[in-house]
């Protein structure tokens, strides 16, 4: 009598990706961040990724991807409530973010052992922003837009000081209610609209006094957004246009006197990606908004914000590139093919080391951007920020998508199939190179900073220059940087190859200082070849050991 239905063996599969400890795998990572002072926490990120690496963890982040984010309009009554309701799961990876302290690490003012800002808190933060996006980075965006509004509302100092308790708070609060009522909050961001977009001076929502206006006063706001994420946040900071031209409010869910603010939500956004996170459109009907600062100063007051949110989508692109890889790595080591692993297959090796060279790159640069958010006050830090923040922005997120592709392509058909992990990371990843600016308006901001704050432009120079005579590659690429800037190169036409060249350099340069010489060898004959070589990931010149580079950089 048949006692099953099997009608084959099941073998030659890889293991579940389970027991991972995202941190302690990723050598380019745990170098990354005792460059920037934050050895000392190399501990608690150990247990941070031990917890995120885990098949319990991903699977939390495939139900909040799959019960996706529900909007009401009205209540069972008939009283409007714009309202979006969750899955579980994603309240599970927002509460594990905020304990984390992601949404305010590099404001927390101290570390935990008591070491103060400016000795690692920032990378600290940054990095466990890296191993959490690798997990579910689609709850990231509110917990992103909460550490970027912090230093944006200290335009407003009184305001600030009133809310940065709640703002530092390391509790999750869900509930809608008042700010006033709440244990801890969260931020979102409406900057754009349907006919302007990027054109924020196009915007023609208005804001009129209310009580005589000025910084810290209450004004009516009428108008729309066309993206404003994430609708449940406690407040948003939102452009209008005001009699001096844009400027910056804060716009909390609740009026001062305890009723809904007039936030008319038109529905949520059907996305690509970011599935977890609701994205929506928006009406304002006579909703009340504090302003941040002074009127007309709006897109100045705002862009610390912006700027701050660049670095995250650069981390959010990194790591989510380096899941990408440690999905690959895993699945060719265990799979056999034509009787050899794939791992051992010399094209394979070949594909896999070319990628994990662009995840080491894009690791050091992300964290080092990050090291030099936390020491602004040191002019060096501060022109490095300034003009890396748009480079390192543009390369990371563009190199992120090709990556993600090449990844799927190693798994075959189980790549390609939505009940794993790579085709939801695909899906995320073109996001980070839209949002908050696409390749082509960080190449603008970069040429503003090189024609109008020139000695930023010099200090980075000066800073490449550090490792000459190390590299005859990079030497070459270096002065034919120099030589097209000297020459009158900086032109809107060149924006992209300047981004590029600035972007390649600055990774060249921290792999000699930060990665095993081998992989910064490599990664600088690829990247920085004087043939301008860029093909498909994989095309390796000879006398390069793949597999070397490939288990420097994913260590299990």
């Amino acid at each position: 009598m048949e006692t099953g239905f099997e009608t084959h063996e099941v073998f030659n599969q890889t293991p579940e990706y389970d027991g991972i400890n995202l941190f302690e795998t990723d050598p380019m990572l745990k170098a990354a961040i005792t460059a920037e002072g934050a050895g000392w926490a190399a501990a608690s990120l150990s247990g941070f990724g031990g917890s995120l690496g885990t098949a319990e963890a991903f699977h939390q982040a495939l139900l909040a991807n799959k019960f996706l984010p529900e909007f009401s309009s009205h209540d069972t009554r008939g009283f409007r409530q714009d309202t979006v309701e969750f899955h579980p799961s994603y309240h599970h990876f927002m509460d594990l973010s905020k304990r984390a302290g992601i949404h305010c690490g590099a404001f927390d003012g101290m570390a935990t052992d008591g070491r103060e800002k400016g000795l690692g808190v920032g990378a600290t933060r940054a990095a466990k922003h890296y191993l959490m996006s690798q997990v579910e980075p689609g709850h990231i965006c509110p917990i992103t837009m909460t550490h970027a509004a912090i230093p944006a509302l200290q335009n407003q100092l009184d305001l600030f000081a009133k809310l940065l308790p709640k703002l530092l708070s390391h509790t999750y609060d869900p509930t809608f209610r008042p700010m006033e009522e709440k244990s801890g909050i969260t931020i979102g961001m409406g900057m754009t609209e349907k006919q302007g977009g990027t054109d924020v001076r196009a915007n023609t929502t208005k804001a009129e006094p209310i009580d005589g206006g000025g910084p810290g006063r209450h004004y009516h706001i009428t108008g729309h957004k066309w993206f404003m994420s994430a609708p449940m946040c406690d407040a948003f900071l939102v452009l209008a246009q005001t009699g001096n031209a844009l400027s910056v409010f804060l716009v909390p869910r609740f009026r001062a006197d305890g009723s809904i603010n007039g936030l008319r939500f038109q529905r949520l956004k059907n996305k690509l990606g970011n599935k977890s996170n609701a994205s929506s459109e928006v009406e304002f009907q006579n909703a009340e908004g504090i302003l941040i600062g002074d009127e007309g100063r709006g897109i100045a007051n705002i862009m610390t914000m912006a700027n701050y949110t660049r670095l995250d989508c650069a981390l959010g692109s990194s790591g989510l590139m380096r899941q990408a890889l440690s999905r690959a790595v895993h699945h060719t080591r265990h799979r056999t093919v034509f009787q050899k692993k794939l791992i051992d297959q010399p094209m394979m090796t070949a594909l896999l080391a070319d990628m994990a060279l662009e995840v080491a790159a894009a690791t050091h640069l992300s964290i080092r951007l990050a090291g030099a958010y936390e020491r602004m006050d040191d002019p060096m830090n501060a022109a490095y920020a300034r003009l890396m923040t748009p480079v390192t922005k543009y390369w990371v997120t563009k190199r992120g998508p090709t990556l993600g592709y090449e990844a799927m392509e190693c798994l075959g058909g189980n790549g390609y199939v939505e009940d794993g992990v790579l085709a939801r990371i695909y899906r995320e990843l073109p996001v980070n190179s839209i949002w908050e600016g696409s390749g082509s308006v960080m190449c603008l901001d970069l040429l503003r900073v090189a024609t109008r704050e020139r000695e930023s432009l010099e200090a980075s120079i000066g800073w490449l220059s550090e490792v000459k005579g190390q590299s005859s590659h990079y030497d070459d690429a270096l002065a034919e940087l120099t030589d097209s800037i000297a020459g009158g190169m900086i032109q809107e036409a060149r924006g992209r190859w300047l981004t590029e060249r600035l972007a390649t350099l600055a990774a060249g340069k921290l792999m000699m200082e930060r990665a095993p010489s081998h992989v910064a060898d490599a990664y600088i004959a690829t990247r920085l070849d004087p043939f301008g070589r860029y093909g498909a990931y994989g095309s390796l010149p000879e006398g390069l050991d793949a597999r070397a580079i490939v288990e420097s950089i994913v260590a299990f």
